[in-house]
C-alpha cells in the first residue's frame, strides 16, 4: 500500500520535497529560488513530447526545420542600415515581393560586409554539433518555453572553450538577496541544476538563457521562466492519451467491455462462467482456425458496458486534438501526412508559411541572443551578428520568373543596369562597362545617348 501511494502521489512528494530543500539551503544563504509551472516536466515533457505522438510529430518537424536554415556571423559596417535592414526583414517576413526583395538586397548591401566569418567554435562540444545544439533549443522551446545555454570558460579568458545544453525542466532560477524585479539591476543571482538528490550551481554569466514571453508576473519571479506553448493544449494532450489509452485498452481485450450470461432467466452457474472464460483464452491463444469455433449447451446472451472505439469516434476526436495541438505550436497539420485537404499547392504554402511565423521568429530570439552574449566574447568578432537566413530554402525561393520580368522593366526604365540585377539574382557581377551602363528600352544604348537622342542634347548639356 505504502508503494502505491507513492507512485500515486509521486509528483506531489518530489515537490514537496524539493520545497523543503528551498527553504533549508536558500534560506541559509540568504537568497531564494523561484518556480513556475511545475508540469514542465511530468506533463509537457513525458507525457507529452515522448508519449504523444501528436506533440513528437509537430516538435520533430519544427526542430528538423530549423536545423535546414543555415546560420552566418556577419559583420556589421553601417549600424543605420542594419537597424533599416532588420525592421524591413520583420516586415517583410523573410517573403518579400519582388520590388520589396530588391529593396531588402541594397539594405543587407550596405548594413553588412559581403564576406562571412567562420563560426568562433567548429563544435560546441566534443559530443555534439552546432545542428544538434539548433535541433535541442527547438525542442526544448517547443515543449518548455525556456532553453539554457552553459558556456564553459577558461580560468583566466571570458572566451568560452565550449557550449552545453541544460535540460530546462530541472533548472531552478536563484534570485539575489533583496533583490528588485522592478529595478536596474539583474535580479538573478544563479541557476541552480536539479537532479533528484543532485544540486549544481552556474554562475548567471556562465548561461544564455532564452524564453518565450510570460505574461504571469509574480515578486516571487514566476515570469522570468518563459511560458510553454503546450501548457494551454494540456487538455488536448489528456484526452489525446486517454484515446489511445482507451483504443490499446479495446484491442487487448478483443472488442467492447461487457458480460456473457444466460438467456431466458437461467443464469450461469461459477463454473460454467469460468468454463466459458478458460475456454475464450483458449480460443484467442490458439493460431488453429477451427480453434476459434466453440459450443455451448445453453443459449447465451452478451450485455455490452462500455462503447467501443468506433462508437465513441475516438478518430473524430483525435483530429480535433491534433488541430489544437498543432495550433498552440505554431505547426499546419497538413504537413503531418494528413489526406484531408492536403494537396500539392496548399502543403507548399503551408511549408513557407510555418517558416515565416513559426521557424523563423524562433530562431531570431536565438539568433539576438547569441549576437549579444556569445559573440563579443571574442575579441575578433566584435561588432558581428549571428543570421539565420532561409532564403535558400526550396519552399522560400522567389518567383524566378516574376521577379526577372519586374528586373525586366526596371533596366527597360533606366531604374538598374544589368550588372545590378544579376547581384539581384544571386549572380556575381560581371564589372564590364557595358554590364555597368544605365540603358532604357528603346534601345540597347547608354541613357545619355537616348536623352540626347530624344532631346538634341550632347552628353555636356544633358548631363
Amino acid at each position: 500500500m505504502a508503494n502505491l501511494i507513492q507512485r500515486l502521489f509521486r509528483p506531489q512528494i518530489e515537490r514537496a520535497i524539493l520545497n523543503q530543500f528551498n527553504r533549508a539551503f536558500y534560506g541559509t544563504i540568504g537568497t531564494h529560488a523561484t518556480s513556475y509551472d511545475p508540469n514542465s516536466k511530468d506533463v509537457y515533457l513525458e507525457q507529452g513530447f515522448l508519449r504523444n505522438p501528436m506533440v513528437y510529430s509537430v516538435v520533430k518537424q519544427r526542430t528538423e526545420k530549423a536545423r535546414q536554415i543555415p546560420f552566418y556571423v556577419k559583420k556589421i559596417k553601417d549600424e543605420t542600415a542594419k537597424k533599416q535592414f532588420d525592421s524591413f526583414t520583420k516586415a517583410v517576413k523573410w517573403n518579400p515581393r519582388p520590388e520589396q526583395y530588391v529593396r531588402q538586397i541594397s539594405l543587407k548591401k550596405k548594413a553588412f560586409d559581403e564576406e562571412y566569418l567562420d563560426f568562433p567554435l567548429e563544435r560546441p562540444n566534443p559530443l555534439q554539433t552546432w545542428g544538434d545544439i539548433i535541433g535541442l533549443y527547438e525542442t526544448n522551446m517547443s515543449y518548455n518555453g525556456n532553453f539554457y545555454l552553459y558556456m564553459l570558460k577558461g580560468e583566466f579568458k571570458p572566451e568560452p572553450l565550449a557550449v552545453y545544453v541544460l535540460p530546462s525542466h530541472m533548472i531552478e532560477i536563484v534570485l539575489k538577496k533583496d533583490a528588485s524585479l522592478l529595478g536596474t539591476e539583474n535580479p538573478i543571482d544563479y541557476y541552480m541544476l536539479i537532479q533528484g538528490d543532485k544540486f549544481v550551481k552556474f554562475n548567471v554569466e556562465e548561461v544564455i538563457h532564452i524564453k518565450y514571453p510570460n505574461p504571469e508576473y509574480d515578486m516571487n519571479g514566476a515570469h522570468l521562466y518563459g511560458l510553454s506553448p503546450l501548457r494551454s493544449a494540456l487538455r488536448n494532450i489528456q484526452s489525446s492519451n486517454l484515446g489511445l489509452d482507451l483504443n490499446v485498452d479495446t484491442m487487448l481485450n478483443g472488442g467492447a467491455f461487457g458480460f456473457i450470461h444466460g438467456k431466458n432467466a437461467n443464469p450461469l452457474t461459477n463454473d460454467q462462467a469460468d468454463s466459458i472464460k478458460d475456454r475464450l483464452k483458449e480460443m484467442r491463444a490458439s493460431k488453429d482456425v477451427l480453434g476459434k469455433i466453440s459450443g455451448a449447451s445453453g443459449e447465451l446472451g452478451f450485455t455490452q458496458i462500455r462503447l467501443s472505439a468506433k462508437e465513441m469516434e475516438l478518430f473524430s476526436y483525435f483530429s480535433f486534438d491534433q488541430k489544437q495541438i498543432c495550433n498552440v505550436l505554431g505547426w499546419d497539420d497538413k504537413l503531418l501526412n494528413n489526406d484531408d485537404g492536403a494537396k500539392y499547392d496548399n502543403v507548399a504554402s503551408a511549408e513557407q508559411r510555418v517558416v515565416v511565423n513559426t521557424t523563423m521568429p524562433s530562431l531570431q530570439l536565438f539568433d539576438e541572443a547569441m549576437s549579444d552574449q556569445f559573440l563579443p566574447l571574442f575579441k575578433t568578432y566584435q561588432n558581428t551578428i549571428l543570421e539565420h537566413d532561409p532564403s535558400d530554402l526550396p519552399e522560400m525561393q522567389q518567383d524566378m520568373k516574376s521577379l526577372m520580368e519586374w528586373l525586366g522593366m526596371a533596366i527597360d526604365k533606366g531604374v538598374y543596369n544589368r550588372d545590378e540585377s544579376r547581384v539581384y539574382l544571386k549572380a556575381p557581377a560581371l564589372g564590364t562597362p557595358e554590364m555597368e551602363a544605365y540603358t532604357v528600352q528603346q534601345d540597347v544604348i547608354p541613357l545619355s545617348e537616348a536623352i540626347e537622342e530624344n532631346f538634341g542634347l550632347n552628353d555636356t548639356q544633358a548631363i
